[in-house]
């Protein structure tokens, strides 16, 4: 069993870990109970119904947070002709074509999302290795496979964030920094929701939301009615 500071142990006494909590009082809590120096992201997750070993029943997604995640993120665009000049005029931190696959196989990863036109994924799959096990792999499925490179770019700028259930049948996800309002938080806890609402498999029997907590990074977690968002 992990050992837990003094902080985090009288931290933990602002929430009673066998409670369920109304989603704005859980946010206030997790809130009162980060006690980092530094602005700790605020995370939820989500235990579904499903199983996950079954392809029928995967959950995966993006949703556009209303008030981003908290963290600025750096996008890489795999682009060529027109579409880096689009890319660029979007936002995007790095655009290229073969210097940038030379740059990553080389050992840079100075980025935090990547961007691929569909013309370029034969030459962007060569990095399958590199990419993929940082889960930094462009995928039509998360809209980073697109020739709308625009569109793309400004949603993650935004606060896109992807999903994906785990091997445990959970969905772990940002939803904000501690020093976002409780508003903000529970905006973007709705909106993560409502995304997997609609994400849910046709094949899922049962409750579908049987687990809903959100913590700090370093703080203890507050379960949520998932009542709430049935």
């Amino acid at each position: 069993m992990a050992k837990h500071g003094k902080k985090y142990l009288e931290a933990a006494k602002l929430i009673d870990s066998e409670a369920t909590y109304e989603p704005s009082e859980a946010v206030e809590l997790v809130k009162k109970a980060a006690t980092a120096k530094f602005d700790e992201t605020v995370e939820a997750a989500v235990r579904l119904g499903v199983d996950p070993r079954k392809q029928d029943q995967a959950v995966r997604g993006v949703v556009v947070l209303p008030h981003g995640t908290g963290k600025t993120q750096r996008v890489l665009v795999f682009a060529k002709g027109e579409k880096v000049k689009e890319a660029e005029a979007a936002g995007a931190d790095f655009v290229g074509d073969q210097d940038m696959i030379n740059k990553i196989q080389q050992g840079w990863f100075e980025f935090d999302v990547c961007v691929a036109t569909p013309d370029m994924m034969s030459e962007v799959g060569k990095l399958g290795r590199l990419l993929g096990g940082k889960g930094l792999m462009p995928n039509p499925k998360a809209g980073t496979v697109t020739f709308d490179v625009a569109k793309a770019v400004q949603e993650i700028k935004a606060g896109k964030i992807e999903y994906r259930l785990d091997k445990a049948g959970q969905i772990h996800a940002p939803i904000g920094k501690v020093s976002f309002t409780s508003e903000q938080l529970n905006e973007n806890l709705k909106a993560l929701i409502d995304a997997l609402n609609r994400a849910k498999p046709a094949a899922a029997k049962g409750v579908y939301l049987k687990n809903i907590a959100i913590s700090s990074t370093m703080g203890p977690s507050a379960r949520v009615n998932t009542a709430v968002y049935r």
